[in-house]
């Protein structure tokens, strides 16, 4: 497949002609617009240079509506039009990017691209800038490693939240996947690494990444630019409300609303424990909204789960069963409606946002997280590892009914801070004159020739 990225030179000369220095924001997924989103405001609330490298990973009408919802497409510089499976989706990125740095070579500018999270993005651009310019990239939300508890896979409801609330944890990176290697080989490229909370930075410390160089910080930990997101989301007036697109969601409450995306939850064994809980509950009274992400609808045909669930739709009225909501306002509205009593999720930034919404609890379906903060730091969150479908019914149940670890959750710490996209902009500003690479010589103190010129042979 060959790669076209889109240049639109015009937005690119605006912000770095004459200008010494740029902000790059890379975004690529949904997640990406609205926590990236912040870091672009906080740049032109300041001035500084700054537009957006799109992958364009999320561009449909729906996955990629928030590049529009959150007024990012007037400053994308380029779409560098990727496409594919993770082979075809690294190579491209590779051969898009070396274009684009083809383009803002006419420039005497240093441009400083910031990409983000656990993306493909996160984990290929980084190397593909370093491999084309011979310098480093800034990463938001850096240091994301997975983490697991010491549970017993045959214990009760309660002895799982009292492992995950009290217990030991360990680091177990194998899964997302492929989140967990993007976001682990995108430190390698990274001069900057913004760390939502002390945790990931003790990752990154742990793995060998410095804190500081020559008294400079270069792991800031700064908060999560999705506090910013809640908080402008707050603030907008939608002109329908999710309440009038599916009236039933205001018709009855105590709504668990189910997205399950991830690779690993779309095998057979866990894609089947979690549709049977979600069936166990619907039949038990409970009112559930099933959310069709993209990849759960190709497991759902795969399966031929796709018809019980459209038949449960019909048979009982407490149970919705829609696709992907493509406003993200609607998903903020409804979760901090009072409506919605708890969120059954794979997602990783769902994790960080309900530590920020009190309104509803979370409850994610997997083995591990890359947010373990949230559980044994804030208890906001509870693992609903899809081991069976009763005990997915069993562990909803629990929760649902039992008040004491209800008020636990709604009542935890928020963990990630405010002006977060600010702090980002402004700690990179500070920093504009330092250059993006160094030879282990510089670092030492044994000279500075960073103004030769350098190719590789």
């Amino acid at each position: 497949m060959d790669v076209m990225p889109e240049i639109y030179a015009d937005r690119i000369a605006a912000q770095c002609a004459g200008e010494e220095f740029a902000l790059a924001v890379v975004t690529a997924t949904k997640p990406d617009f609205y926590k990236q989103a912040p870091v672009v405001a906080a740049a032109a609330a300041r001035d500084v240079p700054c537009f957006v490298i799109h992958t364009g990973q999320h561009y449909d009408d729906v996955l990629g509506h928030g590049l529009e919802e959150y007024g990012l497409e007037e400053h994308i510089g380029v779409d560098l039009g990727v496409r594919g499976n993770l082979t075809e989706k690294t190579a491209q990125m590779h051969r898009a990017v070396a274009e684009l740095v083809d383009e803002l070579d006419q420039y005497d500018t240093t441009v400083l691209p910031i990409v983000h999270g656990d993306t493909h993005a996160a984990g290929i651009f980084p190397q593909a800038w370093l491999f084309a310019t011979n310098q480093r990239v800034a990463h938001n939300e850096a240091g994301l490693r997975g983490m697991a508890p010491e549970y017993d896979a045959v214990g009760s409801p309660e002895s799982f939240v009292t492992a995950q609330w009290e217990g030991d944890w360990k680091i177990e990176r194998s899964e997302p996947f492929p989140e967990q290697y993007d976001t682990f080989v995108g430190s390698a490229a990274s001069l900057y690494q913004f760390a939502p909370v002390e945790l990931n930075r003790q990752h990154l410390v742990d793995e060998g990444y410095p804190v500081a160089v020559d008294g400079q910080k270069r792991i800031p930990v700064v908060g999560n630019s999705v506090v910013d997101t809640v908080e402008m989301r707050g603030e907008v007036e939608l002109a329908e409300s999710v309440f009038d697109r599916y009236p039933v969601l205001e018709a009855r409450d105590r709504w668990i609303r189910v997205d399950i995306h991830r690779r690993a939850n779309l095998r057979r064994d866990r894609f089947t424990a979690l549709v049977e809980g979600v069936v166990s509950l619907v039949e038990r009274g409970y009112n559930v909204v099933f959310i069709e992400m993209t990849a759960t609808g190709a497991a759902l045909e795969r399966y031929g789960y796709r018809e019980q669930l459209e038949r449960l739709a019909e048979q009982h009225e407490n149970f919705l069963f829609t696709g992907l909501w493509k406003k993200h306002a609607h998903v903020y509205e409804f979760l901090q409606s009072g409506q919605c009593f708890a969120e059954l999720t794979d997602s990783g930034s769902m994790q960080e946002e309900l530590n920020q919404i009190d309104e509803t609890i979370c409850l994610t379906a997997r083995f591990n997280t890359d947010r373990p903060e949230t559980v044994f730091d804030a208890n906001t969150n509870l693992l609903v590892p899809p081991i069976s479908g009763e005990h997915v019914r069993r562990m909803v149940e629990y929760v649902a009914e039992t008040e004491s670890v209800r008020r636990e959750i709604q009542s935890g710490e928020k963990l990630y801070g405010e002006n977060v996209g600010d702090r980002i902009v402004e700690f990179l500003v500070d920093r504009r004159e330092t250059g993006a690479f160094e030879w282990t010589h510089e670092r030492l103190g044994f000279g500075d020739d960073s103004d030769q010129s350098f190719e590789y042979l």
